[in-house]
């Protein structure tokens, strides 16, 4: 049998640093697009101040700003995820987590109850319950530190 596990293995060696390659180039690109993002909201700001009515937003371009401001804000977190993985070499479920929580909350803050049903508002609030939970379990369950290990998992499956 292979010996993979052993952190030593040549292959895993080499593995390894293919993914840490990997992960640079996702952080050099979440980066590009933060920064696209910044320059998109103020884009949009400017061309929805400068249109007639001057100096005027009505609340859809509000939501729409809002929208676009937890976008970025979103890549930002996932951003900061890349760069902690590349620093400890781990996933902080905290992180994602509430990461996850403002991605739904954004669709929650731009959503357009005119054009929606009742189904789909119910899926919304189940799936902010269920990750509201989940982070809950997480922060209160979870290490202190936030990192879920599989001592962690174990833990959380025995209820302890």
């Amino acid at each position: 049998m292979d010996d993979l596990s052993n952190p030593k293995e040549p292959l895993v060696q080499i593995l390894r640093i293919i993914i840490r390659m990997a992960v640079r180039a996702l952080a050099i690109l979440m980066t590009i697009v933060v920064l696209w993002g910044v320059a998109d909201v103020i884009m949009v700001l400017y061309q929805k101040l400068t249109t007639p009515p001057v100096m005027m937003l009505t609340i859809t371009d509000i939501l729409g700003l809002f929208g676009a401001f937890i976008a970025v804000l979103i890549a930002i977190e996932i951003l900061s995820s890349i760069i902690i993985y590349l620093r400890d070499d781990v996933i902080y479920v905290k992180i994602v987590m509430a990461t996850a929580l403002m991605a739904i909350s954004r669709k929650v803050i731009i959503m357009d109850f005119t054009q929606i049903t009742a189904d789909y508002v119910l899926a919304i609030a189940a799936v902010v319950l269920a990750m509201s939970v989940g982070y809950w379990l997480v922060v209160i369950k979870g290490s202190a530190n936030g990192i879920l290990d599989t001592n962690n998992i174990k833990e959380l499956s025995e209820g302890g």
